[in-house]
């Protein structure tokens, strides 16, 4: 059984993060539907497990890839703002950040200093301060 079932996925994308991530919302909408017997639940659910299974069984893997890709890439990019946030906010008694007025880069001073003129480390605009 186990061979025949490695015949049939050969050539074919198989399970990825993005498949397992709509794989969670799809239980969540089926125990919310459970609960509340509210139908559109159930029928999002089960437009999403089906949309999954037909991703696991595509045969077109570099536009399954490119999707988990995307997919990825944003969830990098949301876990990388929010480690920036903790870092920050752990930083926050001893140190006040603004941004550059021109590039937007994010600039650290340290706390009690008064007004100081701050020298951006990426574009080297000079801006006036309160620390």
């Amino acid at each position: 059984m186990k061979e025949k079932l490695q015949r049939f996925m050969a050539g074919r994308y198989g399970a990825d993060q993005l498949s397992r991530v709509y794989l969670g919302i799809t239980l969540i909408f089926l125990v919310i539907s459970m609960f509340t017997r509210f139908m559109p639940f159930y029928w999002v659910a089960l437009v999403l497990l089906i949309y999954t299974y037909y991703r696991m069984f595509s045969k077109n893997i570099s536009k399954m890839y490119a999707q988990n890709q995307r997919f990825l890439n944003a969830r990098y990019r949301r876990v990388a703002k929010w480690d920036a946030f903790k870092k920050r906010w752990a930083q926050r008694r001893e140190y006040r950040f603004f941004k550059c007025p021109t590039c937007k880069q994010r600039v650290r001073v340290p706390k009690g200093k008064g007004k100081i003129c701050i020298t951006c480390p990426r574009c080297h605009h000079d801006f006036i301060k309160r620390s």
